[in-house]
């Protein structure tokens, strides 16, 4: 007789105690999925899913590097499982990253004359103050201003 296949995931230690803001996290994700979009330009729609996806990545980043408040087994198993985008996490631990919005303002194929995002430009060297990124809707922080 074949084995039964379950889909039962084995949380690690420590688990209980991220799983509510990451719930929270997630709900948000479903409902900003679910907005209607009327009247909003095509690139307008994903921002908020861009910016529930950073701050995801964000907490379990800073609970792990910076807090050191989560055993390595569990930063792991939220990487595995989607809970946090590991190649942005990946661009935070390198210099001149540590800001970074998201992985598509870094890319210049994706931008005018191959280069990258505008909000990548340190604010005083900005012509414009106040400037917001089309792909994903920040307001840049490549300079910690």
């Amino acid at each position: 007789m074949p084995k039964v296949k379950t889909n039962r995931v084995q949380y690690p230690e420590g688990w209980e105690l991220i799983e509510p803001t990451l719930r929270e996290l997630q709900a948000k994700m479903r409902e900003a999925e679910n907005d209607p979009h009327d009247g909003k330009r095509k690139c307008e729609t994903l921002w908020p899913i861009f910016k529930i996806a950073h701050q995801k990545s964000r907490y379990v980043f800073e609970l792990y590097h910076r807090r050191k408040e989560i055993s390595k087994e569990l930063y792991e198993f939220c990487l595995d499982q989607g809970y946090a985008d590991p190649n942005l996490i990946a661009k935070w631990k390198k210099p001149g990253y540590e800001r970074l919005c998201c992985l598509t303002c870094m890319q210049p194929r994706d931008h005018n004359f191959q280069t990258t995002c505008v909000c990548r430009v340190p604010k005083h060297l900005r012509e414009e103050k106040v400037i917001e990124c089309v792909h994903c809707g920040c307001r840049g922080g490549a300079s910690g201003d």
